[in-house]
């Protein structure tokens, strides 16, 4: 008995473990990976091999999740988000399948705003915050905000000035 949502047109491989609850809009691809319970993937998202994204999820449409990207629980993706996992593509490491990949690591509890590009190797901390549009270059720290690009530090999300996010 399927327990899950899946909807038109996504393209969802048969070794997909996805939670009880969640929901695949529609024209995703997904592959090979771990979906937790009661997560959302928004329309035309993909998720590859080797994935693992925690419960109660939420990734807004067309949301790039690559090879080795480990996504905790409560985590907010916002739309377009692309995960990087290569620090030095190039077409012929592609062709011969000789690249070297770099898992992301985003802890429980974190907010991603919308077009937010996070390179290789990266580690998000637990409750961080991330602004629309960074080009995240570095490891964030736990209940930390950042913006920009590169993504630097602006504030904590325990600062007065950032009560509201945390409503």
């Amino acid at each position: 008995m399927v327990n899950y949502f899946v909807g038109d047109y996504s393209n969802v491989r048969n070794d997909v473990k996805i939670g009880s609850g969640s929901k695949i809009w529609h024209f995703c691809n997904i592959y090979g990976c771990k979906i937790g319970k009661n997560t959302q993937i928004g329309s035309y998202s993909e998720i590859k091999d080797g994935a693992s994204i925690g419960d109660d999820c939420r990734f807004q449409s067309y949301a790039f999740i690559p090879e080795r990207t480990r996504i905790g629980n409560r985590v907010f993706i916002g739309p377009r988000v692309t995960f990087l996992n290569d620090k030095y593509p190039t077409a012929q490491k592609a062709i011969n399948k000789t690249w070297t990949l770099e898992s992301v690591v985003v802890d429980d509890d974190v907010s991603i705003g919308g077009n937010v590009t996070i390179l290789p190797g990266v580690k998000i901390g637990r409750g961080a915050a991330i602004g629309a549009g960074s080009v995240v270059t570095k490891n964030v720290p736990k209940y930390t905000i950042v913006y920009g690009n590169p993504a630097r530090v602006v504030g904590s999300v325990n600062d007065k000035k950032y009560r509201e996010y945390k409503k």
